[in-house]
């Protein structure tokens, strides 16, 4: 009897569907950040997901702007266009979490920070610092 449940259970799994990778939220790709015209393109990086700068109007003013922002005075020197904003974010289907998050505009970081990808398509994006947090939501661009 115990062998006949075993069989009926393994015929059970052996028949479920598989997880359908295509139907599985894919959060790569271009980003606008709603702004200052910035864009974020989101990729893999190794297991995670990072991203980088890869627009701003800043940028079209000017494609050699630097992150003069950056509280940290030997940052400021570095070229804007390419600028990893996130870090080493890993969860998903639809919440990562990961960190460092940089907000060149201001200079602000945070070390800790989540990704939702709601149900609208948006993405929200929120860094927090002790207790003080800051979500923007950006809309896919391809």
């Amino acid at each position: 009897m115990i062998s006949g449940y075993l069989s009926l259970l393994a015929g059970l799994l052996m028949a479920a569907p598989a997880a359908d990778a295509d139907n599985m939220p894919d959060i790569t790709g271009v980003w606008a950040t709603g702004s200052e015209g910035g864009k974020v393109e989101i990729y893999r990086c190794d297991e995670a997901l990072c991203g980088r700068l890869v627009d701003a109007d800043a940028l079209r003013d000017n494609p050699d702007q630097r992150d003069v922002r950056n509280s940290d005075r030997s940052l400021r020197d570095r070229p804007l266009d390419g600028l990893v904003v996130l870090q080493d974010f890993s969860g998903g289907p639809r919440e990562w979490e990961g960190g460092p998050v940089y907000d060149p505009q201001s200079g602000d970081g945070a070390r800790n920070g989540e990704l939702r990808l709601r149900e609208d398509g948006s993405l929200e994006v929120k860094g927090c610092v002790a207790f003080f947090c800051r979500t923007r939501v950006w809309t896919r661009v391809d």
